[in-house]
């Protein structure tokens, strides 16, 4: 074989590499894959931390007496398909990957007969109430930590009121529906609540305000008092001084009658 035969062969194999490598570019751009919201399964050991790094929100239980009596029967029973895949629904009552999920409302945890559950589901055998089930149909991981269930959970919440719905219906004695809830007590106006508040504002400003003018009266009286006071020393200083010119002029009198003659001089009328 001549090398003009391995030239054909050796651009052959590089063009088909190229050709290859061009069509994976083009491929992976327009069948773009989107990251998944939520993981397919949960990591134990790992949570979930939220938006701004901080704790958990608890989540709010919703009102059953509401939600369930307005639930989408139909639409719990299309989510229900997530759970056939691991448990079966029917009356029949077979225990497959996951127990037999028929009457499971109401039902006391890790009791249906011949399944083996973990250690960590046989450790509470309190009933599947509503509220339980709202829970753990989140994330079963989380509210049984070591539990065999690798279900990931519902995040939405209308789709777990759905399903719960369903399961409910999917029973020989359906668990009842409790009455709902009282509404709660209003909150006070803002109109109601202003007044009050300026008026414990003003509360203390006006006791403060009377201290303040107690001390002002008292120091009118004692600017109006110090007057006087300062014309009292003046008054004695004015007689004092008065006193003292007219001292001397008693003094001169006696001295104006007793003016002796001049000698050889005879007083007239001796």
């Amino acid at each position: 074989m001549d090398s003009f035969e391995w030239n054909k062969i050796i651009g052959a194999v590089l063009g088909t590499a190229i050709f290859i490598f061009v069509i994976r570019l083009v491929a992976e751009n327009v069948y773009e894959t989107e990251k998944p919201a939520k993981p397919g399964y949960t990591v134990e050991g790992v949570t979930e931390e939220t938006a701004g790094g901080g704790a958990p929100v608890e989540e709010t239980v919703p009102d059953w007496g509401t939600v369930l009596a307005k639930a989408d029967v139909a639409h719990g029973k299309t989510v229900s398909a997530k759970c056939e895949q691991c448990h079966d629904l029917t009356a029949a009552k077979v225990n497959k990957i996951g127990p037999a999920l028929y009457n499971v409302v109401g039902r006391p945890r890790a009791t249906v007969p011949g399944f083996s559950y973990s250690s960590a589901m046989q450790s509470n055998h309190e009933p599947w109430t509503y509220t339980l089930l709202f829970k753990y149909l989140k994330s079963p991981a989380t509210m049984v930590p070591g539990t065999k269930m690798t279900f990931a959970g519902l995040s939405r919440a209308e789709d777990r009121i759905d399903l719960i719905a369903f399961l409910r219906s999917n029973s020989d004695n359906p668990v009842a529906i409790p009455p709902p809830a009282p509404p709660a007590a209003p909150a006070a106006s803002d109109k109601t609540a202003a007044p009050a508040a300026n008026e414990k504002a003003a509360t203390p400003g006006d006791q403060a305000a009377a201290p303040a003018g107690k001390a002002a009266d008292k120091n009118a009286v004692a600017d109006k008092t110090a007057p006087a006071d300062k014309a009292a020393p003046a008054a004695s200083k004015a007689t004092a001084t008065t006193g003292e010119k007219s001292a001397p002029a008693d003094k001169v009198a006696p001295a104006a009658t007793a003016t002796k003659p001049a000698p050889g001089v005879t007083p007239k009328g001796q």
